[in-house]
C-alpha cells in the first residue's frame, strides 16, 4: 500500500514540475522495477538464515542416512 502511495505521489510531483506524461510513465516504470528488485533483495537477506538452516539440516540428514559401504562393494 505504501508503495502505491509513493508511485502516485511521484506521478503527481513530476506532473506539477512540468515533466511530460511520457517521461513520467518511463520514470514510474524504472522506479517500480527498482523497488521490485530492492524488495526481492531485502527478502533474500531476511530469509538467508532460514535457508542456511535448511541446507545444514539436509546435509546432516544425508550424512547420517548414507550407508557406510566399503569401496570394493559399491555398485557404480
Amino acid at each position: 500500500m505504501l508503495e502505491l502511495l509513493f508511485i502516485i505521489g511521484f506521478f503527481v510531483m513530476l506532473l506539477v514540475t512540468g515533466v511530460s506524461v511520457l517521461g513520467i510513465l518511463a520514470a514510474i516504470v524504472v522506479a517500480t522495477a527498482l523497488m521490485f528488485v530492492g524488495g526481492l533483495f531485502a527478502m533474500m537477506i531476511k530469509l538467508l538464515p532460514w535457508l542456511l538452516l535448511a541446507v545444514a539440516v539436509v546435509w546432516i540428514i544425508r550424512a547420517v542416512k548414507t550407508p557406510k559401504v566399503p569401496a570394493y562393494r559399491r555398485r557404480y
